[in-house]
């Protein structure tokens, strides 16, 4: 195309745009673009004077979308076109793009100093092949802000408003700066291109991939900058422009936008971009890669853009939240008796030590790392959550390898006290709750990762304090009540932990080998036992029956007091007498099978490894001595037991009766699927009224007491129980669980209450049924759960023996057991392993009235 088709006349710089107050400098409003009209890569023309619609005189061009006038954002790259045009200039006219003859390039300034109160950015001609001139344009903008282009332009010298060239010949050039001179009104405006030698055809500009910053303000979103390499190709007779690049833009970049003139007919398209950005508020990030596209449709503002404040406010709660999270999860006890608010102000070595670290790793390399500490210290906090649930039952933390039986007898827990659906609903809620917090974990690690790496040389300042304050607190030992202010308990729990999975193991070894040494494997049968032959032996666990009840909570033991004596003058009445001790058992809070096994057995079994190992073996049981010497039918009565139970093999039951096989028509009391006072009269119909039958050895486990404690039935006549349908009625008398679990004072009275009706089933059972052949030990399995016992209770539970036959008496009496129902300050306190071969040895041949134990504690 020859210079005489070029547009004649330049538009007046300081004519008016369209939308803009003179008096006030007000940038014009941006209309939203209709559809494409005009000939392709988005350039308008105007059918009579073959103008760009973008350099009308007095109108503002339409905003790139690449490009926001005044925004200071990356400048836009446009393909040259068949005339060489010239930048629209107006009081706050913003620039556009020349042209060249047939085919050229130009490239964006790649930066741009905007001063004054209308500044802005301009864009640099293109160059065609006959080198026609371009012309860059001053634009409207923010007083202050700075923008940058994405690279050189190629073309003839660039001219100001005048037209007079500032600049030598363009060309290819690795950098180019812009510097736009604005005044109000748009009167002057001064653009420089710095170039380097000319170039022929197209260009192609290659950048190293950079990194953008990103400021948020409260009046517009931030500033980006971003390096990249683009090739442009293209003019009005060249065919379509490309624009591929990569390089890192801010976050809240503005849309592009289109201000168009009363007489243009459709905005500026964008050219077609591939490239990535990373975003960020407020911080500086790393060039990532990806792929973005625009055709034709300016970018769309988010609600980060839309509501800056709103954002940033809800970028600083989360990161409070995370902060909250992981310190948590570092400091936070894992039992309830140790939450102090000295707890949590301790510094944790392991924070100073991550945020050390975390901000010098790669980005990948932090990101694999902040994942991995995340999902740590939300297994860490999860395990905590355990560990509270198991102090406040058990009184003992959660054993990883031992310990996942208990969560199915939880589960029958919960569903026997608040029903199947209630059951699913919480075993839901706490796997979604467990779940959701693993998850919350790794994302707030991530996020604190990322903001560590973005302020390193504040975060570096501070991590040097932390660590000289951690330092000087742990050298002086430093504390707050008791509580080391620099700590590294969540190491140290992990530490333990790996500990107790080693000692498990070891443990495990050597209990086998304990079990293997029994004194009373060899001895003959007619040798055990001999001073109980003929007599009906009973031995009836009360569940959750503890010292607790006896003397170690005052309020409650001066109540149940008179009910215990009450019951030992009762059985003097019938001609029976009585004496208790304590004994200590391996389990506290729950856990009652661990505690029958040892009592049993013999051994010490106070974990789940220990029992499966004990129950496997062939180990002799103080049933199994009942039975092996055929003098007796030994018979268990379980009405807990609702479902297969293998280890039942191991006590040597000729029978064993669970809650399906007691007949029993009522309803379950909360947990307990069967009364107390049911169950010793199943034990009566089924057993022992039978005619022509052998002595009897039964193991009784009597089930009301045990936890929650509501509702309760009530002692009736013996020749009411029937098939049990009569407590129905019973159970409506009963309290709400919910209603009593509300108080603690409100759970130890009901616990106690339990504990007097199942001592009361006994002492009434023996007044009905028993004469000179019973013989009956009973005993407590454990304590209460920490909610009525306390933290500091002991393991001690009572065991009474109750006989008619005074020489059944004669044999213990060096036991030093003291008489009644209710042992003393004093009594004698006996691990429940040693039970077994104390009673062997007192009842078997060589036994004798008035010797003392084989040991005693």
């Amino acid at each position: 195309m020859s210079p005489s088709t070029r547009p004649s006349q330049q538009p007046d710089p300081r004519s008016t745009p369209t939308g803009e107050d003179p008096a006030s400098g007000s940038p014009p409003t941006a209309s939203r673009p209709g559809p494409e009209s005009g000939p392709e890569h988005g350039r308008t023309a105007d059918a009579a004077s073959g103008e760009d619609a973008r350099t009308r005189s007095g109108s503002p061009a339409a905003a790139s979308p690449l490009s926001d006038s005044g925004s200071g954002d990356s400048g836009f790259v446009d393909s040259g076109s068949g005339d060489s045009g010239s930048g629209a200039r107006g009081s706050a006219g913003e620039g556009s793009t020349g042209g060249g003859d047939s085919t050229g390039t130009a490239v964006g300034g790649a930066a741009g100093a905007v001063t004054g109160p209308a500044g802005g950015s301009g864009h640099p001609g293109g160059k065609g092949e006959d080198g026609g001139n371009g012309a860059g344009g001053g634009g409207d903008g923010l007083a202050g802000d700075d923008a940058a282009g994405p690279g050189p332009g190629d073309g003839e010298p660039a001219r100001g408003a005048s037209g007079e060239p500032t600049s030598g010949d363009g060309g290819s050039s690795p950098s180019c700066l812009a510097d736009v001179v604005g005044a109000a009104g748009g009167a002057h405006a001064e653009t420089l291109l710095a170039g380097g030698p000319p170039g022929e055809g197209t260009a192609v500009e290659e950048h190293e991939a950079g990194s953008g910053t990103g400021e948020e303000h409260e009046t517009g979103p931030g500033n980006g900058n971003g390096a990249g390499e683009a090739e442009t190709t293209g003019g009005r007779d060249g065919g379509s422009g490309t624009i591929a690049g990569s390089g890192a833009a801010a976050e809240d970049a503005p849309p592009a936008a289109s201000a168009a003139s009363p007489d243009s007919t459709a905005p500026l398209a964008p050219p077609t971009s591939t490239g990535s950005s990373s975003t960020g508020s407020s911080s500086t990030g790393s060039s990532s890669t990806g792929s973005s596209s625009t055709a034709g449709a300016p970018a769309r503002r988010g609600l980060r853009a839309r509501h800056p404040v709103a954002a940033r406010r809800w970028s600083r709660t989360v990161t409070v939240l995370a902060v909250v999270l992981v310190f948590a999860a570092l400091v936070m006890p894992n039992g309830l008796s140790r939450f102090s608010p000295q707890a949590f102000t301790r510094i944790p070595g392991e924070a100073v030590i991550a945020a050390a670290i975390l901000p010098l790793l790669r980005p990948r390399a932090r990101r694999v790392v902040a994942g991995l500490l995340g999902a740590g210290l939300g297994l860490l906090l999860i395990l905590k959550f355990i560990d509270i649930g198991f102090y406040s039952v058990l009184d003992r933390p959660f054993d990883l390898v031992l310990d996942w039986i208990l969560f199915a007898d939880g589960r029958s827990f919960l569903k026997d006290s608040i029903g199947p659906a209630g059951s699913a609903a919480v075993t839901v809620g706490v796997v979604l709750l467990a779940g959701g917090l693993l998850v919350a974990m790794v994302l707030a690690v991530l996020r604190l990762g990322e903001l560590l790496a973005r302020h390193r040389a504040t975060v570096s300042r501070a991590t040097f304090v932390a660590a000289i304050a951690w330092i000087t607190c742990a050298a002086i030992s430093l504390d707050i009540a008791g509580t080391p202010v620099a700590t590294t308990a969540a190491s140290k729990l992990v530490r333990d932990r790996a500990h107790r999975v080693g000692a498990g193991i070891e443990d495990e070894r050597k209990f086998a080998k304990v079990a293997a040494v029994d004194d009373f494997r060899d001895t003959p049968p007619d040798q055990l036992l001999t001073a109980l032959r003929g007599k009906d032996v009973i031995f009836a666990f009360i569940e959750s029956y503890g010292r607790v009840a006896i003397d170690e909570n005052e309020k409650m033991s001066a109540a149940l007091d008179p009910a215990l004596r009450e019951g030992g003058e009762r059985l003097r009445e019938a001609g029976f007498s009585s004496r208790s001790a304590f004994l200590k058992s391996p389990t506290t809070g729950a856990g009652s099978w661990l505690a029958h096994s040892t009592l049993w057995s013999g051994l010490w079994v106070d974990n789940q490894r220990r029992y499966r190992t004990a129950t496997a073996s062939d180990r002799m049981t103080l049933t199994g001595a009942f039975a092996r010497t055929g003098a007796w039918r030994t018979v268990g009565m379980m009405p807990g037991v609702t479902r297969a139970w293998p280890e039942g093999d191991f006590y040597d039951f000729d029978k064993i009766y669970d809650s399906r096989e007691m007949g029993y028509k009522g309803p379950k009391f909360s947990w307990s699927p069967v009364p107390d006072q049911y169950t010793m009269s199943a034990f009566e119909r089924l057993e022992r009224s039978r005619k022509d039958r052998d002595p009897l050895m039964a193991g009784v486990i009597l089930a009301t007491s045990h936890n929650p404690w509501a509702p309760l039935p009530r002692m009736i006549g013996w020749d009411e129980v029937g098939d049990g349908s009569v407590y129905h009625a019973v159970k409506e008398e009963g309290r709400d669980p919910e209603e009593v679990w509300r108080d603690p004072e409100e759970v130890r009275t009901e616990y106690r209450r339990a504990v007097e009706y199942s001592v009361d089933n006994l002492v009434s059972y023996v007044e009905e049924y028993g004469d000179d052949d019973t013989v009956l030990v009973f005993l407590g399995d454990h304590q209460p759960v920490p909610t009525v016992a306390g933290e500091e209770a002991s393991r001690d539970v009572p065991i009474t023996i109750v006989a008619r036959d005074e020489a059944v008496m004669d044999r213990i009496s060096g036991w030093e057991w003291q008489d009644g129902l209710k042992p003393g300050p004093d009594a004698p306190v006996w691990r429940m392993d040693t039970f077994r071969d104390r009673f062997l040895t007192a009842y078997g041949p060589d036994g004798k009235p008035g010797d003392p134990p084989a040991g005693r504690e």
